[in-house]
């Protein structure tokens, strides 16, 4: 077995779901409530804290359960619908509708340049593990975009119990990898990605955004280029 492995984050990297939990709160609300007349400008910010990934420093391992994470999830966005103006119980319903409307693989997009790349990394010896600060079922999403195969390990902050840039979610992937000798780490997120890994001394890159990052792509393509030339693939 290769002793050599790429960690990929997920959202924003290898795909992208437009509005991310804005747009299920807003799919929600064409659902259950046409004819509602709350623009989606309105939901925006309104979830900027309450999610496990706010608070990356504190571990919570009471919520790797599914239930008990989807729980205190939906309680957080049926806080968002009071605050446009929905009571108990209908914004329990709403959370409920919203939470399914983000899981839909349908709602998600692969980047172009994602197959491309994984497919050429891994002719030169590499192995893939995902590694997202996600929902529980983050597998079931990549097996619905259908890169679930380019993947040895899909590693979701939800069920370890730990949010990047903690190094506990990184020591679990890495475990589960084998503990590989040689490690990338490749992410759209400075802080839960770069300075995360780098921490552990894991070499990694900055795609597809601007940051402070010692390497940095626009997309995935550069990416794979200083994977390969920088280990002489």
């Amino acid at each position: 077995m290769s002793s050599k492995v790429v960690l990929w984050d997920f959202d924003g990297t290898l795909a992208w779901r437009d509005g991310l939990w804005r747009s299920a709160l807003s799919a929600a609300l064409d659902s259950l409530e046409p004819g509602h007349g709350i623009d989606p400008s309105r939901l925006r910010g309104r979830l900027s804290d309450g999610f496990p990934w706010h608070e990356p420093d504190r571990p919570h391992p009471e919520l790797s359960d599914p239930d008990r994470w989807w729980a205190r999830i939906e309680a957080r966005l049926a806080r968002a619908f009071e605050e446009v103006g929905y009571r108990s119980p209908r914004s329990l319903e709403l959370a409920h509708h919203a939470r399914h409307a983000f899981l839909a693989p349908a709602s998600y997009q692969v980047f172009g340049d994602t197959i491309p790349t994984l497919n050429r990394i891994a002719t030169h010896g590499w192995r893939h593990a995902i590694v997202s600060n996600h929902v529980p079922e983050l597998e079931d999403i990549v097996e619905g975009v259908g890169l679930r195969e380019h993947f040895e390990v899909v590693v979701s902050s939800a069920l370890v119990g730990y949010e990047k840039p903690h190094p506990a979610i990184f020591h679990h992937a890495l475990a589960l990898c084998g503990r590989p000798e040689c490690v990338w780490m490749v992410g759209d997120n400075p802080v839960a990605d770069v300075r995360g890994s780098e921490s552990l001394g894991i070499r990694a890159i900055l795609v597809r955004r601007d940051g402070d990052a010692l390497r940095k792509s626009p997309d995935l393509v550069g990416a794979g280029d200083m994977i390969l030339a920088e280990d002489g693939s």
